[in-house]
């Protein structure tokens, strides 16, 4: 789980800082004559840590389902962590939103109804409704505080959640996506990663891709989901298998990836339909003109054909994948409930 420490020892497991001062909002205070430092501190796999400074805590609290944390970082801005698991950060959280919603909705012809698999956060909300094609978007996430912390928080995801095109359900996505009736023409999973125990780690199992999302896809549509860290050593964690999953569902499955600072790692996201994707770079950035109100900071044309160009290593490994995501036999990252079974907890 995350951590803030402070240089003179000081520490605690979780998102609240403890001195002697019952002060949680300060990141430097003087004590004894110097001065002390906090900083947040992921353990991102065994022996490996990622930690940055911060400038305050914003705020905490814990759902019935996560710990929640709104941390002022010095190198970051803002940064969300739920479960001790960092999810996105204000300085670049555009390169993994942009990268979530655009290929998908770039390539489908004319995407109209979009809904997405948790992104209780409410940045891919946001992107989805820069294009002037959507008429239609359902959020599904099951943690009703999330949501309205992400609401109160969040400034620059404010006005997605006023969009009178957003209908906001507070439900399992899994139950939600399998009772309504409409299908979509892109259904997006902005989901938190695949953690033993946790939450979501069902929603990226064959049986669900097959026998839920795929029947819910109008003709001609597109699936994304997020899908971990991809880097040239961590995307054997669930990355490759969550590729391989979509491509016994699927006939038509595009990897791609894009290295996140705040991550400390290249973050992978898979789509997949059963059209072909016809759109080359060109024509990409032409519908991005006509259909996206502003401007893109990271996504174009070529980022995309860079993006889902895969190293040669990452390339050969899910060409040789053969795991398949189930119940059963699922994979996890590294994260919050590892340490707390390695805890004893």
């Amino acid at each position: 789980m995350g951590e803030i420490t402070c240089s003179n020892g000081i520490s605690t497991n979780g998102n609240r800082v403890h001195n002697n001062n019952n002060n949680t909002k300060s990141h430097t205070t003087t004590l004894n004559g110097y001065r002390k430092s906090c900083w947040y501190e992921e353990e991102i796999e065994e022996h490996l840590r990622w930690c940055f400074a911060l400038n305050s805590i914003l705020h905490t609290g814990a759902s019935q389902y996560q710990d929640i944390a709104l941390l002022d970082t010095k190198p970051f801005g803002k940064a969300l962590v739920i479960d001790g698991k960092l999810q996105s950060a204000e300085v670049d959280e555009f390169v993994y939103h942009e990268s979530l919603v655009h290929p998908s909705l770039l390539h489908h012809s004319n995407p109209k109804t979009v809904f997405i698999m948790g992104g209780g956060e409410g940045s891919t909300a946001r992107e989805i409704l820069r294009h002037n094609t959507v008429e239609k978007v359902v959020m599904c996430d099951i943690d009703e505080e999330v949501v309205e912390f992400c609401r109160s928080y969040l400034e620059v995801n404010k006005e997605a959640f006023y969009d009178p095109r957003l209908e906001l359900i507070i439900n399992d996505a899994k139950v939600e996506l399998e009772n309504r009736k409409e299908c979509f023409d892109v259904i997006i999973g902005d989901l938190a990663d695949p953690i033993e125990g946790g939450p979501c780690y069902k929603l990226y199992t064959k049986s669900f891709y097959e026998t839920i999302v795929k029947p819910k896809l109008n003709h001609g549509g597109i699936f994304v989901t997020q899908a971990g860290p991809a880097g040239i050593f961590s995307h054997t964690e669930v990355f490759s298998c969550i590729f391989n999953t979509l491509r016994q569902v699927f006939k038509y499955v595009v990897p791609y990836s894009a290295h996140i600072p705040s991550f400390a790692d290249t973050w992978g996201w898979v789509m997949a339909s059963d059209s072909p994707y016809t759109a080359n770079a060109d024509e990409l950035d032409l519908r991005t003109k006509k259909r996206i109100q502003g401007e893109n900071r990271y996504l174009d044309g070529k980022t995309f054909s860079s993006a889902s160009t895969l190293s040669k290593a990452v390339r050969e490994s899910l060409h040789n994948e053969i795991h398949v995501y189930t119940e059963d036999s699922a994979r996890f990252i590294y994260g919050h409930n590892n340490q707390n079974q390695a805890n004893g907890k």
